[in-house]
């Protein structure tokens, strides 16, 4: 396959479903997790569920960057970025998520000088143009996007760019994984593996869950027909009593991941003893802060950072979606009091996050979507 439209072929769909359904034993119930929330995107965009049996259900887990950052950190950028002479840089979709005192885009409105960016390297790009001040860039993402946070401080590092620092939130995938499958509140069959992720750490890293926990793991591109393939290859591995991990994006993963990117992560960064996930809690080492010999662009380290936590609005319930045990039209606030344009958790803000997804594209109840969307065909 060269062109998108041919991993969104209805004929091809259909011809996966039926071979799915096939390998469905009569009686049994299946789960899977998409720990992506770009699979989530995907799922519902395109109406994929309406292409698996009844028996085959999807459950969503903490893949989305933006949604497991908890109320307290945020509360820790907004302090940042109301000291004397700092910017603040943000992706965009860190701009409207909560903290206890509202969001970046509230702060930004009440005078506070806090920029979007498209990169870090534009961070970097405003710290030249603004020596007088100093600029945090607000650092977030799993594996994914914790190389090009890496470069940026070496590059800041190399020009000798001393007013520029880091507020880093980068997370790891491996042990948020681990602490659902610990977990006792969600029984699963297999997952669909995240595929950005795995293009920096490669597919080995989830050798531990089929050998360890015995479920099967499919790496997943993001195309419709890529989530399907994927699907038909967990029940491949269970209706033959195998439990292992393949590869089905291999067109872009590779097996053993990117070195190159993990040795820039390595060199400019380590891992914390814990840090605190929204609906996880504390998870030990799952997160990584910079290392000590590129201190002078720690932000934690140059500036008084308050630490404390913030419990999440009881209305919220944002931490049982993000560990699959709620779907979000079974949140009491969801799509009524918490929207993309009012979210009161942070699933509702990013584009990745489970409850923008069923909120966008119209799952509003535990009804499958009427109409399936995948190329022209109904």
């Amino acid at each position: 396959m060269r062109f998108v439209d041919e991993f969104r072929d209805a004929d091809k769909a259909h011809a996966l479903s039926a071979k799915i359904a096939a390998l469905c034993e009569p009686g049994r119930q299946y789960k899977f997790m998409e720990v992506c929330g770009g699979h989530t995107h995907t799922i519902y965009k395109h109406g994929l569920e309406d292409y698996l049996p009844e028996s085959i259900t999807l459950v969503h887990g903490p893949g989305c960057p933006v949604c497991v950052i908890p109320m307290g950190r945020v509360d820790d950028a907004m302090h940042l970025a109301a000291q004397d002479d700092v910017i603040m840089t943000s992706f965009g979709d860190m701009m409207r998520v909560p903290g206890s005192q509202g969001s970046f885009f509230d702060a930004k409105a009440a005078g506070t000088d806090i920029r979007m960016v498209y990169s870090p390297l534009d961070s970097l790009k405003i710290a030249r143009n603004n020596p007088d001040q100093r600029v945090v860039f607000m650092a977030i993402g799993f594996e994914t996007t914790a190389p090009s946070t890496a470069m940026t401080i070496m590059r800041a590092a190399a020009e000798g760019l001393e007013n520029f620092s880091v507020f880093c939130n980068h997370v790891t995938i491996i042990p948020a994984i681990k602490a659902i499958l610990d977990s006792p509140d969600l029984r699963l069959d297999g997952f669909i593996g995240p595929g950005h992720v795995s293009t920096v750490i490669g597919c080995r890293p989830y050798e531990f869950i089929a050998r360890d926990y015995g479920k099967p793991v499919v790496v997943a591109g993001f195309e419709p027909l890529d989530i399907l393939q994927s699907i038909y290859m967990l029940m491949v591995q269970l209706s033959e009593h195998r439990s292992e991990v393949e590869n089905q994006y291999s067109r872009v993963v590779p097996w053993d991941g990117n070195p190159v990117a993990l040795k820039v992560i390595g060199e400019t960064m380590q891992l914390r003893p814990y840090f605190e996930w929204r609906g996880l809690g504390f998870i030990s080492h799952s997160a990584l802060s910079v290392r000590e010999q590129y201190a002078k662009f720690d932000a934690e380290l140059l500036f008084d950072v308050p630490g404390v936590r913030v419990a999440d609005p009881k209305a919220c319930q944002c931490g049982e979606v993000l560990k699959g045990v709620l779907k979000p039209w079974e949140c009491k606030v969801f799509g009524t009091a918490c929207t993309p344009e009012t979210p009161i958790g942070t699933c509702m803000v990013s584009p990745e996050g489970a409850c923008a997804a069923y909120y966008n594209f119209g799952r509003m109840n535990r009804n499958r979507v009427a109409e399936v969307t995948i190329g022209s065909r109904p």
